[in-house]
């Protein structure tokens, strides 16, 4: 390569090899020594992006508002109204371009709109909702090719805490990268981004959070990213990738960057105030105050801008922060950066020896279509092709909504999942103690029920606890998807998976520990209570308690993805789950509930277990007795007379109704126990199949809330 120090001028060379789709471009900025580079391929070009928010106004600027329209009139009603429908502009006019090869850092003070422009650019804004153009290479992006060939690092590090680092990077491999690549070739990307990231030394670390110690802040910073370049894409967005991390730490993240877009990726990061080396690996530097541009240009003509604004920056100093500081006291004199903001359109204006460098003026040297095939030759975007053979998917250019099947992405989900499960295994054993406390409470207090009226009277308080304790105790399934939100938003916004793959695999991931949860709680209460039908009895209420298990489960992880907060979730299963009871036929029965009220017991979760159990047991041998003969006085006054005294009167009532029965007459069978509590319009298999059928109901449900409430984009 030819080094050349020159002003003003481009010089173009080609390689020894002949080779004329990697010619040689020299760079020219000012005062700088230029190296050459390989042609640039893909430039993301963004042109007076614009973007407002309409400005929320409280009740008492409204009462002003108003007193004020009564003191002037008309014309002061009409400068209300347009204050009124005053907007906050976060993005005015904002113009750029990144391109491959190099690094583009959006700089400035908070609330500057460093992240709105970074959303903007990603896509993340709805397209109603901004101004302006975003291309590459000149074309329009189409927002299901940007979340193909692009990738998004936010803020913050969003990781399973329990998996290691190399783990969390092949998971990420399995889902970005297609099913036809090799098993092989996925661990090679994988050790080779380990490498490349620098993160050999805390390979087999776990993540670690605030209660385990994992990893460090800076190489949780650097998996962050990793997770996000497995499939090597074309345009790479970081939303202050830095922030938090130490000088080393920021240093070596941004040093990885830079090894990324020198791979022949586009980098768009903002960085709150980046140290004088982290300046020295940035090639574009986008200054932002209140939305609007202060200066767009390299590093090295920082020190030349602000001299012909008339603040030098002084020797030593480092020019970003320098430049940061300036814009701060500007920003709070009168006039503001105005002043700025014009010096940097007429600066962008002049000739290529100021802000731009030459090498900003020459076009991509391919169009986009052609680009995005030979970068898939070239093994970029692996995860954008449906087959494994880059010459077939160079030919077609066919990219690919997701990298597998929904099947794998059920897969590889259920994997991790169970992975996480198996190295917590205190929140498994923490229920299903909870559970077995229940049990053995409930079995040691209805212990060996008789078949009397009031042996009957329990049963019916044994029922709705044990079933209303199902659906309480499947409260734990509420924090799990809360955890999991955000790391849920971060993977399918870029097509990682589907949403319907994670919705099926967080129902297979629920499932195994519900059914051990119900054989321990029938195993301890159905003999210790004495409950009947025998082996086929013991079976069925083992199943209906599995099925109350499940329909709990699903209502609160529906509900886990239509609230957003655990104590707020809560607070309504709570509440949910007492009016469920309340309506389920227990404390009053079908005929007794009001008819405006009558919905709400079929909408009741508890009522169809609660009806199931009561069949299986009342209901097994219909020739079964539960009343006979001077048992019907049990609690009325007559109960307390003597037995002698009671089988007079029970004769004399036998003789005067012309019935015969005495004090072995079987009064009361279990169909009559059935039908005074208005249990008979659904047999107990009907009524299993309910309960199993809003599980099923609420999953669906659940995986509607993932579409409706997960896309990941400002109005």
């Amino acid at each position: 390569l030819v080094a050349l120090r020159s002003r003003g001028s481009v010089t173009t060379a080609t390689s020894s090899a002949g080779d004329t789709s990697r010619h040689l471009v020299v760079d020219v900025q000012p005062t700088v020594d230029f190296v050459c580079r390989p042609a640039v391929h893909f430039v993301l070009a963004f042109h007076d992006l614009t973007y407002s928010v309409k400005r929320p106004r409280s009740s008492f600027h409204r009462r002003r508002d108003n007193v004020n329209v009564e003191e002037t009139g008309a014309a002061r009603h009409g400068e209300q109204g347009r204050a009124r429908a005053a907007k906050n502009t976060l993005l005015d006019g904002i113009s750029g371009e990144a391109r491959e090869g190099e690094i583009l850092a959006v700089l400035g003070a908070s609330g500057a709109g460093k992240s709105t422009l970074i959303d903007a650019l990603a896509g993340r804004i709805q397209r109603e909702s901004l101004r302006g153009a975003v291309t590459l290479n000149g074309d329009a992006l189409d927002s299901r090719l940007l979340r193909v060939i692009s990738a998004y690092v936010m803020q913050d590090d969003l990781l399973y805490p329990m998996l290691t680092v190399a783990e969390t990077l092949m998971y990420s491999a399995e889902f970005r990268l297609p099913r036809s690549l090799a098993a092989s070739k996925k661990r090679s990307r994988v050790q080779a981004l380990i490498d490349q990231l620098g993160l050999r030394a805390a390979a087999d670390t776990i993540i670690g959070d605030e209660g385990r110690r994992g990893v460090s802040g800076g190489e949780r910073r650097r998996v962050s990213i990793g997770i996000d370049i497995i499939h090597d894409p074309i345009i790479l967005f970081l939303d202050e990738p830095t922030s938090g991390l130490d000088s080393t730490s920021a240093f070596m993240v941004v040093k990885v960057l830079q090894r990324i877009a020198h791979s022949g990726s586009v980098v768009v990061m903002s960085v709150h105030q980046p140290s004088y080396r982290i300046l020295g690996l940035l090639d574009r530097l986008l200054f932002l105050s209140r939305g609007r541009t202060v200066y767009y240009g390299a590093p090295a003509a920082l020190p030349l801008f602000f001299s012909e604004f008339g603040h030098p920056i002084p020797d030593g100093e480092n020019p970003a922060e320098f430049a940061l500081d300036h814009i701060r006291e500007l920003e709070s004199t009168q006039d503001g950066t105005k002043e700025l903001v014009q010096l940097s359109k007429s600066w962008q204006e002049k000739p290529l020896s100021r802000a731009v460098s030459a090498a900003s003026s020459d076009k991509p040297s391919l169009s986009l279509k052609e680009a995005i095939s030979l970068s898939i030759a070239r093994g970029k975007l692996v995860s954008g092709t449906s087959t494994g053979s880059p010459e077939v998917a160079a030919a077609t250019t066919e990219v690919a909504t997701y990298a597998n099947p929904w099947w794998a992405e059920v897969w590889v989900l259920t994997r991790r999942a169970f992975t996480n499960t198996r190295r917590t295994p205190e929140l498994f054993l923490i229920r299903l103690g909870a559970v077995v406390v229940t049990g053995f409470v409930l079995a040691t207090i209805f212990w060996r029920l008789d078949n009397t009226p009031k042996g009957v009277n329990e049963r019916f308080g044994f029922f709705a606890i044990a079933m209303s304790t199902m659906f309480y105790t499947s409260a734990d399934a509420l924090p799990v998807f809360l955890i999991e939100r955000y790391i849920f938003l971060r993977e399918t916004a870029h097509n990682a998976y589907r949403r319907s793959s994670y919705t099926l695999s967080n129902a297979i991931v629920a499932f195994p520990p519900l059914v051990f949860l119900s054989l321990a709680f029938t195993a301890i209460t159905f003999f210790a209570v004495g409950l009947a039908g025998g082996a086929e009895g013991f079976v069925f209420f083992a199943l209906i308690v599995l099925a109350s298990f499940w329909a709990g489960s699903g209502f609160v992880t529906f509900l886990s993805g239509v609230v957003p907060h655990v104590i707020i979730g809560y607070t309504v299963v709570v509440a949910m789950l007492a009016y469920f009871l309340l309506f389920s036929g227990f404390f009053v029965t079908r005929d007794r509930i009001p008819d405006y009220w009558i919905w709400f017991h079929y909408l009741s979760l508890i009522k169809y277990p609660y009806e199931a159990v009561m069949q299986n047991e009342f209901g097994a041998d219909p020739s079964k007795c539960f009343m006979r003969g001077v048992q019907m006085f049990d609690g009325t006054p007559m109960g307390k007379l003597p037995v002698a005294t009671q089988v007079t009167v029970l004769n004399a009532m036998s003789k005067s109704m012309k019935i015969d029965f005495n004090s072995t007459s079987c009064i009361t069978t279990g169909t009559d126990i059935l039908a005074k509590q208005a249990v008979n319009q659904l047999g107990k298999w009907n009524c299993l199949w309910a309960t199993v059928a809003w599980g099923f109901l609420f999953r669906v449900l659940f995986y509607l809330t993932l579409v409706l409430g997960s896309r990941n984009k400002r109005r």
